[in-house]
């Protein structure tokens, strides 16, 4: 059975957790990732090796201090590399070590101040997990479910945003002893199935920080295959 079926079989034999509110789940979750409370202060450099679907590979060196408010990554892409960065909001491009970009390539590689906001928003949330679900404008709900999927039980918790932060749904599974995150899900409209569903594998610690090493996507619509975020230092 393909890991969405089961997914949604599941669903439907949900069970509600006894004396587990979203935010008690959460806070646990905090613990195991962040037991010295680090990710505030985060300061490190890190490597992420996406292998897509096509076998295609694309390489990125990624620098992330929060404290400084300083986002840099750097992309391998064939015979070619670009770089952003991002010192709070002032940012800086280039494309194989020069400021000097032609249009054209701004156009074929997708480079722009937009685009680099756009990947330190997403880097810094999804390595940032599950810390980043106490952000201003998250809503937690209070109900926790517990749901058995392929013989192994999760703690469920459902995550949406405050209009002005984002209009998807996620939910988020975690390991019912370790309240390690071990898997998630969004949907852009529920109803419609879309979205895509996200399986963690391994972990590495980073500044003290547990993180999933490998992050397998998946379409919720068919179960297409995606690709794999590989995680090292």
């Amino acid at each position: 059975m393909k890991p969405y079926l089961i997914l949604v079989f599941f669903f439907s034999k949900m069970v509600f957790a006894q004396g587990l509110t979203g935010e008690v789940l959460l806070e646990k979750a905090i613990a195991y990732h962040d037991p010295n409370s680090r990710w505030s202060q985060f300061n490190e450099t890190f490597y992420v090796t996406l292998e897509r679907a096509d076998r295609s590979v694309r390489k990125s060196k990624i620098t992330l201090d929060l404290a400084r408010s300083f986002f840099e990554l750097t992309v391998e892409l064939k015979a070619n590399q670009w770089s952003a960065s991002l010192k709070e909001e002032a940012c800086q491009l280039f494309f194989n070590g020069s400021a000097e970009i032609t249009p054209e390539i701004r156009e074929e590689y997708k480079l722009n101040c937009e685009r680099a906001k756009m990947y330190r928003d997403y880097y810094s949330y999804l390595y940032g997990l599950p810390m980043k679900l106490k952000d201003p404008g998250t809503r937690i709900d209070p109900q926790v479910k517990r749901v058995s999927i392929e013989g192994t039980s999760y703690w469920v918790l459902k995550v949406t945003y405050d209009p002005s932060v984002g209009s998807d749904t996620w939910y988020f599974y975690f390991d019912t002893e370790s309240y390690a995150l071990k898997r998630y899900q969004f949907f852009h409209e529920e109803s419609k199935n879309d979205g895509e569903y996200i399986i963690l594998d391994d972990e590495i610690e980073l500044s003290g920080i547990r993180m999933p090493k490998n992050r397998s996507w998946y379409y919720n619509s068919d179960d297409a295959f995606l690709g794999t975020d590989k995680l090292s230092k």
